[in-house]
């Protein structure tokens, strides 16, 4: 009972010293020259303006909650009924792919145009949140003990009863998990929203307004109090999953070889369902501008895109503008992309191998998840200028978290038991850690992989879009700015299209090594 005390002061005492190099180095004018203003500096900033706050926050926590909720609603139904039925995850993959790549800088805009009042930010708070909490659930899901559904089985029970009882109990932990990185996906997307897309009031309007009056200490304030949400959000399920985790781990490593209909389909259905993956997304997307009513002037269906891109008049002049900033985005994407999973990976195991090591960097790791890249970016520009330095930073911060967190759930979900084994043999923790934890661990390795990939390009953009003025990112801020909407909608469906191809090829990699070491897969 005496370690839970001793770790809260623990983290404490690291904050307190965090806080105190901040203030020091900010007072100092240590960084860039006051880009970095002090804490306490910051602190009175927030104090001056605070009558400014109520109603953009307000703007903010309203759009996010109700994006958050919808989205999450989604996400886990979906996620149900995708793990009872692989076929339908098949089918659908493509426009979940779609859904988690969208650019929100290159949407925003439209849902501006398309959407009236608060729906623009709260459909994109939801569509920030729908893919992680997707993808957890079915992780968790299909990850479910078959020795207890069979149990349920035995004494006739369904596969309701099954899913109720066994499977979605199982699977908290991991939906939790997403839901603590689905929180500050949330309140990203709100301020991406509103900051993209215009309106008076929203911290993302706030900061808009502020950022060309030269006064880093209310940008650090305004992105503080982004932070101070986000984390609220973030902290609050990461209590809660820390007091279920507890009642829903297994006791015992879980050696039966999952169901899956993958392999009784004949080739005729899998031809199909291949064109339907393929085909559902473009479906969609023409069905959004029809049931909108979006105007021809703005909207550009899948066959618009390939007139603009390769048939109209301007094609060719489309295609060269395109090439070069794929040609500055993606060597970055793929370097950030890289580091981030890397660094996500060795702060998983360390978080393992020496758990109080790790403590005095997770408030900044946490720092960095939780502020908005809105307003993370503008203050990365005053302290490291507008170079690939930038662009790789945010990535890195953008990718590494989300990749964190699940993997750090994977690691925590192997039973004790199974770790106790090698180290009765007088394995070493690391011995351990290689030969029990992290095969056990590893859907939740490729789970992160998945999320890393859109999200790299997504950081990459966003640092183009707003400070390095290269790439896709500042193709498309050139694009609105010029009103080429045809321009807009290809970025967006290219970096789709991009993030799909990476994505399917974690798939296939992913398929290949777990059904080699016969553990269940989600496609």
């Amino acid at each position: 009972m005496a370690a839970e005390p001793k770790g809260h002061w623990r983290g404490l005492r690291n904050a307190a010293v965090l806080l105190l190099i901040w203030e020091v180095v900010g007072r100092l004018d240590l960084v860039a020259g006051g880009a970095l203003p002090g804490f306490s500096e910051i602190v009175i900033r927030l104090y001056e303006d605070w009558g400014d706050y109520p109603r953009h926050i307000w703007a903010t926590v309203y759009a996010s909650t109700l994006g958050f909720l919808i989205g999450n609603a989604f996400g886990i139904g979906a996620g149900v009924i995708f793990a009872m039925s692989p076929t339908m995850l098949r089918l659908f993959r493509g426009v979940n792919i779609a859904v988690f790549a969208l650019p929100p800088i290159a949407i925003a805009p439209i849902l501006v145009l398309t959407l009236s009042g608060m729906a623009p930010r709260i459909a994109l708070a939801a569509l920030g949140v729908y893919f992680v909490t997707m993808t957890a659930t079915v992780i968790g899901l299909s990850q479910a003990d078959t020795r207890a559904t069979d149990v349920i089985r035995a004494y006739g029970g369904s596969r309701w009863d099954a899913l109720r009882l066994v499977r979605f109990r199982g699977a908290l932990p991991s939906i939790l998990a997403g839901l603590r990185v689905a929180a500050p996906n949330a309140v990203l997307g709100a301020i991406l929203a509103e900051f993209g897309g215009g309106g008076r009031w929203g911290l993302g309007a706030y900061l808009l307004g502020s950022l060309g009056r030269g006064e880093p200490d209310r940008l650090w304030g305004i992105g503080l109090v982004a932070t101070l949400i986000a984390g609220l959000s973030y902290a609050g399920f990461a209590l809660l999953a820390s007091r279920t985790l507890g009642a829903t781990r297994a006791v015992t490593l879980n050696t039966a070889v999952p169901e899956t209909d993958t392999g009784n389909r004949s080739l005729a259905v899998r031809i199909a369902l291949t064109l339907g993956t393929i085909a559902l997304p473009f479906i969609m997307w023409w069905g959004f501008i029809k049931l909108t009513g979006v105007p021809d002037l703005i909207s550009k269906t899948p066959w618009g895109v390939v007139q603009y891109l390769f048939l109209g008049p301007t094609a060719e002049s489309a295609q060269s503008r395109l090439l070069a900033a794929l040609a500055e985005t993606l060597p970055i994407t793929f370097v950030g992309m890289a580091a981030g999973l890397l660094f996500a990976f060795l702060l998983a195991i360390s978080s393992r191998l020496f758990p109080r090591a790790i403590e005095a960097f997770l408030p900044v790791a946490l720092v960095t998840q939780t502020m908005p890249l809105v307003a993370l970016t503008p203050l990365l520009v005053l302290i490291l200028g507008r170079g690939t330095s930038l662009t790789l930073w945010v990535t890195i911060s953008v990718t590494f978290f989300p990749a964190f967190v699940t993997l750090a759930q994977g690691l925590a979900l192997v039973p004790r038991s199974a770790e106790d084994v090698p180290r009765a043999y007088g394995a070493s923790r690391w011995t351990e850690m290689r030969m029990v934890t992290l095969p056990a661990s590893l859907p939740y390795l490729f789970a992160a992989t998945r999320l890393t990939v859109p999200r790299a390009l997504l950081g990459v953009m966003i640092a183009e879009w707003l400070a390095t003025g290269k790439g896709l990112g500042n193709l498309l801020n050139q694009s609105r700015g010029f009103l080429d909407y045809g321009m807009i909608w290809t970025v967006a469906a290219v970096s789709v299209l991009l993030s799909v191809i990476f994505y399917q090829l974690v798939v296939i990699v992913e398929k290949r090594v777990l059904r080699r070491l016969g553990m269940a897969t989600a496609e």
